[in-house]
C-alpha cells in the first residue's frame, strides 16, 4: 500500500469531484468525509467509494448540487427529502438545522430519505461533539445481513454512532450491527485477501472465507442474536420515520445505477452535560487483560491513526489509488 501525502490526496480528490460537477463547498465536505475514513483505517468507507460516487453522478442517480428539502413536521422533528443529493451534503445540512433548532428545543430529530450514502457516521458524531453537543446517528443499507438463524441477507448493516463532549475532548463510538460492513468485504475482495471465517455466508448460504463469494452472500450480525435484534430494531425505527424502503427493497449504496432508497436518522441534544472525563480516565487507568497493552476508549485508535496519517501519509490500497489518479487525469501522481 503506497503512503500518500495528505495534500496530494486532497488535490486528487478535489480534481475528481470538480470534474464531476460537484460545487466547491459540497466537494470539500464529500472529500473530508472520505479522507477521514481512510485516515482512521476505515478503508471500506474511504477513497474506494469515490469512483462509484462519480459514476452515480454521471448516471443521474446522484445530484451534486442539492442540499435536500426540509419540512419541519413538528417543532423538534425535521423530515428531509434528500432529492438524490450527495449523502454528506444532505446529512450535514440536516444536522446544521438540528443544531439551530436544538438550541431552543433542547432536542431535535431529522429523518432523511432519498439521499445517497452518507459514509462513516462517526464523522458527524465527532464534529457535533467537538461543537459541544450530542449526536446519535443511524443509517440503513441494502439487505446485507442474514437474520440470526437464517441463510439469506434480509436486513441492513444498520450502524449507530454516538458523539458527546466529555469535558476533555469528544467521545465518539461508531459501529455497525453486522460483524463487519460490506464495504470491508469489498476492500478485502479488491486486495485479493481472504476474510475470517464467521464473517459471512456465500450465495448458497454456506460459511466462506472468500471475500468475492461473500459479496454475493450475507454478512453475519455481530453478537449473534443480539446484533440481529439491534439491527432489526434500528431498521424498523429509521425506515418508518423516514418513509423509506426496507429490507430487500433498499437499493443504491453499492451500485452505480439505482436510486438510493435507504434512510438516515439524526438526533441532536443540546443540554448542559456533567463532565465525564474523570470516569474515562479511570477506564484508561485499569490494568489491561492478558494480550492487551492498555484499556482504550472507543474512537481513540481512529483519532490517533488520523493524526499519524496527516503527518506521515495516508495508506491507500494500490488499486484504489491508481484508479483515483486515472480519474483525475494525473497518472504521474502514482509515483
Amino acid at each position: 500500500m503506497p503512503s500518500i501525502d495528505y495534500s496530494k490526496a486532497v488535490i486528487v480528490v478535489d480534481r475528481i469531484l470538480a470534474q464531476a460537477g460537484v460545487p466547491d463547498a459540497h466537494a470539500v465536505l464529500q472529500r473530508d468525509l472520505l479522507l477521514d475514513a481512510e485516515m482512521r483505517g476505515i478503508a471500506s468507507h474511504g477513497l474506494l467509494r469515490l469512483p462509484r460516487i462519480v459514476e452515480r453522478i454521471a448516471n443521474g442517480v446522484a445530484d451534486p448540487t442539492t442540499r435536500g428539502h426540509h419540512d419541519w413536521r413538528a417543532p423538534g422533528f425535521l423530515h428531509v427529502d434528500g432529492q438524490r443529493g450527495l449523502g454528506p451534503v444532505v446529512a450535514q445540512a440536516a444536522i446544521d438545522a438540528l443544531l439551530e433548532r436544538a438550541s431552543t428545543q433542547g432536542v431535535a430529530l431529522a429523518s432523511i430519505a432519498n439521499s445517497n450514502h452518507i459514509g462513516m457516521l462517526g464523522f458527524y458524531a465527532d464534529r457535533v461533539a467537538e461543537a459541544g453537543r450530542c449526536l446519535i446517528a443511524f443509517s440503513t443499507s441494502e439487505a446485507l445481513v442474514h437474520p440470526w438463524g437464517g441463510r439469506r441477507a434480509m436486513i441492513g448493516t444498520n450502524p449507530i454512532a454516538i458523539g458527546l463532549p466529555t469535558g476533555n475532548g469528544p467521545f465518539m463510538m461508531d459501529t455497525a450491527t453486522s460483524i463487519v460492513s460490506m464495504g470491508e468485504v469489498h476492500d478485502h475482495a479488491n486486495r485479493g485477501a481472504p476474510i475470517p471465517l464467521g464473517w459471512a455466508l456465500d450465495g448458497e448460504g454456506n460459511p466462506t472465507t472468500d471475500a468475492a463469494a461473500a459479496r454475493d452472500g450475507a454478512i453475519a450480525p455481530f453478537g449473534n442474536a443480539k446484533g440481529y435484534a439491534l439491527g432489526l430494531a434500528f431498521e424498523l425505527l429509521v425506515t418508518s420515520l423516514a418513509g423509506a424502503a426496507i429490507g430487500r427493497e433498499v437499493k443504491g449504496t453499492l451500485d452505480s445505477t439505482e436510486v438510493a432508497s435507504k434512510a438516515d436518522l439524526f438526533i441532536v441534544i443540546d443540554q448542559n452535560l456533567a463532565p465525564v472525563a474523570g470516569f474515562l480516565d479511570l477506564l484508561r487507568a485499569e490494568a489491561p487483560a492478558e494480550g492487551f497493552s492498555e484499556v482504550r476508549i472507543p474512537g481513540e485508535r481512529g483519532r490517533d491513526l488520523r493524526q499519524r496519517a496527516i503527518k506521515e501519509g495516508i495508506k491507500v490500497a494500490d488499486v484504489t489509488w491508481s484508479r483515483l489518479c486515472e480519474l483525475a487525469g494525473e497518472p504521474a501522481l502514482t509515483n
